[in-house]
Order: C-alpha cells, then structure tokens, then sequence
C-alpha cells in the first residue's frame, strides 16, 4: 500500500464512522474503499469488519452514560450480539459464497420502509412488546453484521423503534455499541483465520474511531423525524445497489 492509499482509508474511515453512527450504513463507504487500494473482495470483507469495531470503541467512548444506566440489561444483549458476530464469522469462513446475497436486499428495504412508517405504526399499533422479540433480532441482526453487514444499523435502528420506547439518539447508540461488539467478536475470528491485510485495518479503523466519537453530538443536534427520514431513504437506495 502506498502513501496516497493509507491516506484514502484514514479519510474514508472518518466518514465510515461519522456515517455508521448517523445511518447506521457504515460499510457502503468502507467496503468501496477498501476495494479502491486493491484488496480482493473477500480480504475487504473481513478486513472491514475488523476496522468497524473502532466505530463502536469511538462512539461509546463519547456516549458512555447512556450506556452503562442500562445494567444487567445491557449485558444480557451484549452477549447476544457477541454469539450473532461469532455465528456470522463462522458463516463467511464456510459458508457458500454469497449465501446472503438474495435475502439482504430485502432485509434492508424491509426495515427501511419500516424507519419510514414508523410513527404511523407506533400510533395505531403502540410498541411491539414482547419477551423474545429484541433478543431475538440482536442475535439475527449481529449475524449479518458479522457475516457483511451492509445496512446492519439500518435494521437495528428499525427493530428498536418499533419494538421498544428508545428515542433514535438512544437507539443509535445502542446499535454501534452492540454492533460493535458482534464486530470484535467476528474480528477475532477474522484474526486467527481471516484474510486480514491489518495496514488497511489499522488506517481505516484510525478514521473510523474519530467518526464514530463525532456521530454522538451529530446525531443529537439533527432533528430525528428528518434523519429517521433521511436514513430511510439512504436505506432504500442501499437496498437497489445491493440487489444489482
């Protein structure tokens, strides 16, 4: 990697992370750019999920309150997401290639329809409580995100407003911590038997944390009906690339 290439991924990585945390899209800007400096897909793949834990690491270290009121509660799921991110490594290390490539997009177009009507729902429906319903989507959604994880956030962010009482501040936050966490777990793995090119690893990861710290305060100075809004439609357009 050259100079000009290490440079490239440090910015890219900044608006991974400012980008993963407000959207919750965080990879239509990593992956492309790591492709661009001449990593194979498959060395991209694992490489950016292990770059994207400092996304996490950076908006955590910039919303910590937030996260450590929630408790035992808070454990709980990030257990769940840390077994979603193992299952999804394991996935991409044996599984077929492209085993996820069908289903994703509508994944994706799925919960960005839901992000769009989700008042409409939420004031003829109310929330949509249920024991097993949050657990549940953390493991699935931590899957995904271990395995690619392209519009991960997107799906994440749909589950919680719809399911639960958080304000999309307090969802986002909780997203890129849990995420983050089924990407540590993922990464790990990517470590031992992954293709990882780690200069690429470490430049876009450097960007990513400083991104991740600034989504915080973006987020909460963005009015949410116009970013749930604006992240919707982002999510859409995603779902069309992807089913390309």
């Amino acid at each position: 990697m050259t100079a000009l290439d290490i440079l490239l991924l440090v910015v890219a990585g900044f608006f991974t992370g400012l980008v993963g945390f407000v959207t919750g899209m965080a990879s239509i800007v990593s992956y492309p750019a790591l492709l661009s400096v001449g990593l194979p897909p498959v060395s991209a793949n694992v490489t950016n999920t292990v770059a994207m834990v400092a996304v996490g690491v950076g908006a955590t270290a910039n919303s910590g309150r937030e996260l450590t009121e929630r408790g035992a509660t808070l454990v709980r799921w990030a257990v769940l997401s840390a077994l979603g991110g193992l299952l999804g490594a394991l996935a991409l290390l044996v599984a077929p290639a492209g085993v996820f490539e069908v289903v994703v997009p509508f994944l994706v177009a799925g919960a960005s329809i839901a992000l769009l009507v989700q008042p409409v729902v939420r004031r003829h429906v109310g929330e949509l409580q249920s024991s097993w319903i949050v657990p549940v989507g953390i493991v699935l959604i931590s899957v995904y995100g271990g395995y690619f994880g392209a519009g991960a956030g997107v799906i994440y962010l749909s589950m919680m407003l719809l399911c639960t009482s958080e304000s999309l501040w307090s969802a986002s936050v909780l997203k890129s911590f849990l995420l983050g966490v089924a990407n540590l777990v993922a990464a790990i793995g990517f470590a031992a038997f992954g293709p990882v090119h780690w200069g690429a690893a470490l430049a876009l990861g450097a960007g990513a944390f400083v991104g991740g710290w600034c989504g915080p305060p973006v987020v909460k100075v963005i009015p949410p009906n116009l970013l749930r809004v604006a992240v919707g439609l982002c999510g859409l357009g995603l779902a069309v690339y992807l089913a390309r």
